[in-house]
């Protein structure tokens, strides 16, 4: 695992890569391998690690998103497609896209809009986040979930889907953050550091994927130093908000 801190004094965008697997490929192909080989347990597991909580997280980032009445959506590192099917479900949309770079994550995914019947809403798409093949000006909302923390390059990601983004549309990202509050921070750090990925381990047979869970939300820019980022790229109105006391952060802004 390489792991190091965030340099709280230096640029919020420039902080040193946490990596899946001690190997010498990047950071972008051990995501995509990890992400690959996990794929047949990672909806089970994230309902049981996060005790359903993060159907509840998914539910906020969509209202977050129903401002301006979204016709035409991307979503950024879809995985298996659980916020591109609420948002279909539920913003009325004429079109979601949903990208990632893992292609096992995407077959699960496929299936289950198959089953929910919403092929002809949503289409997903194998891709690189961080050069987005898609035009200028294209989307009324980009969105991600626990996705940017795994870029390779989070402000080259941040500025592509900033592109993307119709004048007056808006990003919206959900992400793990770091609680701050006694005793939610200790809990946190408890449960995401030892017993989470034990318990990933046993089930995903991968002992690495979900001790990088906990090393990447440590070193991630969280709450203002995200919105900064934001900022920096020529975002307007950045903000963040809170959830389940800091666990999970919503954050938006407008182009």
């Amino acid at each position: 695992m390489h792991y190091t801190t965030l340099d709280m004094t230096s640029d919020p965008s420039h902080y040193k890569t946490v990596t899946p697997y001690e190997e010498s490929s990047d950071k972008k192909e051990q995501v995509t391998k990890m992400f690959d080989k996990i794929a047949p347990y990672y909806d089970y597991l994230n309902r049981l690690l996060t005790i359903g909580i993060d159907t509840i997280w998914r539910s906020k980032a969509i209202k977050v998103m129903s401002k301006g009445n979204p016709k035409q959506i991307l979503d950024i590192a879809t995985g298996t497609a659980d916020l591109a099917i609420e948002a279909a479900k539920k913003l009325n949309p004429d079109h979601v896209t949903g990208m990632d770079i893992s292609k096992e994550m995407l077959a699960i995914g496929d299936k289950k809009i198959l089953k929910k019947n919403l092929a002809n809403i949503i289409t997903l798409e194998l891709g690189d986040s961080e050069a987005l093949k898609y035009a200028d000006n294209s989307y009324d909302v980009v969105s991600s979930a626990f996705g940017v923390r795994n870029f390779q390059n989070l402000k080259q990601g941040l500025t592509e889907m900033h592109r993307v983004l119709r004048p007056g549309g808006q990003i919206v990202v959900l992400e793990f953050s770091r609680p701050k509050a006694f005793p939610i921070k200790q809990a946190f750090n408890l449960y995401f550091k030892n017993i989470l990925p034990f318990i990933g381990k046993i089930k995903s047979k991968d002992d690495k994927a979900y001790k990088y869970l906990y090393e990447s939300v440590q070193v991630f820019p969280d709450y203002n130093r995200f919105t900064d980022i934001l900022d920096q790229i020529g975002f307007k109105e950045s903000k963040w908000s809170s959830l389940s006391f800091g666990i999970c952060t919503i954050y938006s802004a407008t182009k």
